[in-house]
């Protein structure tokens, strides 16, 4: 192995169900940098993460880590061995204190007994260090997501990792988290600590990275110096195709008929909503922006009847309607993306034609019976007219990619043939090429007269495929922007200053 790489991987190969993964794929990393991992969904990334990590076996190909062959079985031997992975789901345990998750298997021992003093001690030490200031002796479920991806990062130092892996790490964080965490990373490249990176967000890849190794369809596309590519330019390569239609893609103005779908006035629920207007006509996609607290997703609930509001009106086809539970609202043909798909979307040990099909009973079963027969014809069709990469309606869903999974639910609610459906951040964490996919669909619901409300933190995409922006801040309405007055710049100049001249709608 070459002394100046930390990870060399050579001609790793990996098989699901007879379906080749990863084709003799070779991925380095050199001492000391960032390294970004990119590819679609499906591309491989996380197959080979999950080898490095000892989650799976490889079936052919060699590892080689600090200079010497590796075998790891389980992520715990990765981790002795100074491999640290950090994912999108945070696997601490937000029950115990900070101390706890950052020492957990760990604890520092005096006389036989758990040196609690030198825990908390070390803790602070360790945070302080990494520019964090909190009472590492409180539950770590009292702070934000940002924070306990801080913790999952102390923890990892604290074991002395040669290697970090940061697996979508910044997609619950808002701009200002990024930037912490990318002052941390900065810190441990300094400190001779490799970072392995895997983000969605091309901005971040272009301002953290040294280097990118690119991945498609299981098998490797090259490695290049981040600054030798352009954003096309590297989208191309994750696509196998011309990016311009991806990246340059423009919005056009539609003419909507005045036809209402939803008439929602003066939602107030808790401290999240404080009075908020929402009108959708039929066919029309409206997006709803804001920043995180600003009351998008809390809205959704409302209108799903997850959450229940304390006062105001929902007219639906100009019939006022309360929802009690969802599934009141999916018998008025509403569907709802939720914005966790791992916690409130899939159902991991079912398989896809099951997740498909468990909002459409009344087609796929008879007197409670399934007909599998039924469940899977719906499957095929919609994995087909979706894309959706899978070995078959037979797999377990947990084993698709992240984009792959989102499509699934989204055929799962376009099956049941809704009037109108809420999206809540529907592209978030898939790559360029899933979401212009994603993004083709939504225009195709809305031309077939499904009403769609878009909510997501991007404004470069709502800014594409929205018919009209609703700006939400503080639970309150800031204002709305239509036509050619729809720019990612008004929509900032909203969320910072407001706009209550414009109206609530």
């Amino acid at each position: 192995m070459d002394n100046e790489y930390i990870l060399e991987m050579k001609g790793i190969t990996k098989q699901f169900s007879n379906v080749e993964v990863l084709h003799q794929v070779d991925f380095k990393i050199k001492k000391g940098e960032v390294h970004a991992l990119m590819g679609e969904n499906g591309a491989g990334k996380s197959t080979l993460i999950k080898i490095l990590t000892g989650v799976y076996t490889k079936d052919a190909g060699q590892v080689f880590f600090n200079g010497e062959e590796i075998h790891p079985s389980s992520t715990l031997e990765a981790q002795q061995l100074g491999i640290s992975p950090i994912y999108q789901e945070i696997s601490l345990i937000p029950q115990l204190s900070v101390a706890e998750n950052i020492f957990i298997s760990r604890e520092i021992k005096k006389k036989g007994f758990i040196d609690w003093k030198e825990i908390y001690k070390k803790a602070e030490e360790i945070l302080k260090d990494l520019g964090i200031n909190i009472d590492v002796r409180k539950p770590l479920r009292s702070y934000g997501t940002a924070i306990q991806q801080m913790v999952a990062i102390a923890r990892s130092i604290m074991i002395n990792s040669k290697m970090v892996i940061m697996d979508e790490a910044t997609s619950s964080l808002d701009d200002d988290e990024v930037q912490i965490l990318f002052n941390i990373i900065r810190k441990l490249k300094s400190q001779g600590i490799s970072i392995l990176f895997i983000s969605h967000r091309l901005p971040e890849i272009f301002e953290i990275s040294d280097s990118i190794t690119i991945l498609k369809d299981g098998s490797l596309v090259g490695e290049y110096p981040t600054s030798s590519l352009s954003r096309t330019e590297l989208v191309s390569k994750m696509i196998g195709r011309n990016a311009e239609d991806v990246v340059n893609y423009k919005r056009t103005n539609r003419q909507i008929k005045d036809e209402y779908y939803l008439r929602a006035k003066s939602i107030k629920s808790g401290v999240k909503l404080r009075g908020i207007n929402l009108d959708i006509r039929k066919g029309e996609v409206v997006g709803l922006a804001g920043l995180l607290g600003a009351g998008r997703t809390e809205l959704a609930r409302v209108l799903f009847g997850i959450d229940h509001k304390d006062s105001g009106s929902i007219e639906i086809n100009g019939k006022e309607i309360s929802f009690k539970l969802p599934r009141e609202a999916i018998k008025y043909g509403i569907a709802f993306c939720s914005e966790d798909r791992k916690v409130e979307g899939i159902i991991p040990n079912m398989t896809v034609a099951e997740n498909l099909c468990i909002t459409n009973m009344k087609k796929v079963s008879y007197f409670g019976v399934i007909n599998k027969r039924k469940c899977s014809s719906i499957a095929e069709e919609f994995v087909k007219k979706l894309r959706i990469k899978t070995p078959s309606i037979a797999q377990n869903i947990k084993n698709l990619s992240g984009g792959n999974q989102q499509k699934v639910i989204l055929a799962r609610w376009l099956s049941m043939e809704p009037d109108f459906i809420i999206l809540d951040e529907p592209t978030r964490g898939i790559d360029v090429g899933a979401k212009k996919e994603i993004e083709d669909l939504i225009r195709q619901m809305s031309s077939q007269g499904i009403s769609i409300l878009l909510i997501s933190s991007e404004f470069e995409e709502l800014v594409r495929n929205c018919d009209r922006i609703v700006v939400l801040r503080d639970g309150m309405n800031a204002g709305i922007l239509d036509g050619n007055d729809i720019s990612e710049d008004k929509i900032m100049n909203l969320i910072a200053n407001g706009n209550m001249a414009v109206g609530g709608n």
